[in-house]
């Protein structure tokens, strides 16, 4: 998550910790008062609050889950904040994209974080538009 890395390591840093099921490295990712809202209208508070809820989420409900997120759009707000829009899923086996996240990054100390993410179930009309694309790089 270096400063050569940018706003698309975060995301490939946060795909790799969901993978991993690892609630810390997951953590770090975030700010210390970092907001996070969750397709079901749940919302999580600051870093510990958000490792803490995912040690359950990794070794219960999401257990041995595998992520995909792609960004759709980056949007600059300056040399030291981005918001990301992208496309994502969990699952087993087969993932599809199934979802919308928004990140909003900051660069604190020359490394890029998660200021705030939002999570939202894709609609049926934008799966059509958008779940049946195949990734970057796969078409």
């Amino acid at each position: 998550m270096s400063e050569a890395g940018g706003p698309a390591r975060v995301l490939e840093s946060f795909r790799e910790a969901w993978d991993a099921g690892d609630a810390a490295a997951y953590g770090r990712l975030f700010t210390e008062d970092a907001t996070y809202v969750i397709f079901m209208g749940e919302v999580m508070l600051g870093r510990a609050e958000i490792e803490d809820t995912h040690r359950d989420v990794f070794a219960k409900w999401q257990k041995g889950t595998t992520m995909i997120v792609e960004p759709l759009r980056t949007t600059m707000l300056g040399d030291d904040a981005a918001v990301v829009l992208t496309r994502g899923g969990i699952g087993h086996g087969h993932v599809a994209f199934d979802k919308f996240q928004t990140f909003t990054l900051v660069r604190r100390d020359g490394r890029w974080l998660i200021a705030a993410f939002q999570n939202t179930g894709m609609s049926a009309h934008a799966k059509r538009r958008y779940a049946d694309q195949a990734p970057a790089g796969e078409a």
